[in-house]
């Protein structure tokens, strides 16, 4: 990590919603889903939010060899989204401890504001997580 990453930063990421992000894409498998309203889907919102602090973050870190990983998410989803709308992810980074990335987040989707709440990362070293994960994965057993 290097000494730029400090609380108080703030950062936007924009995004247009396609066609594909909303409910019934998210697990298209799923009966139930495929009747739901075409909006942006939660699940979809989280990997948005997890994608912008991703593009934030990484200026700030020994890129690729560190990287984040998403911990914890408490965001609630308080309005419809349709295909073609811009929503845009305004973050706080509001605290450094150690390695855990604490952001506060609100999403807007041009008319509305669409979310709010908080997400933290954990900036891990790729090579180490790789290994780890290849050893859950030789150890499992199906």
């Amino acid at each position: 990590m290097k000494e730029t990453l400090k609380p108080g930063l703030t950062f936007e990421y924009s995004y247009k919603v396609p066609e594909n992000k909303t409910v019934p894409h998210l697990f298209p498998e799923i009966p139930e889903g495929r009747v739901m309203p075409e909006v942006f889907a939660t699940g979809y919102l989280v990997g948005l939010i997890e994608f912008a602090c991703i593009d934030f973050i990484n200026p700030h870190i020994e890129w690729p060899e560190e990287q984040t990983v998403g911990i914890a998410v408490d965001i609630n989803h308080t309005a419809a989204t349709p295909p073609g709308f811009m929503v845009t992810i305004k973050g706080t980074l509001e605290k450094v401890e150690g390695r855990k990335l604490t952001f506060s987040i609100e999403a807007f989707d041009g008319v509305d504001k669409i979310s709010r709440g908080f997400h933290e990362r954990f900036v891990i070293e790729a090579d180490k997580f790789k290994a780890a994960v290849a050893k859950k994965t030789s150890n499992s057993k199906d």
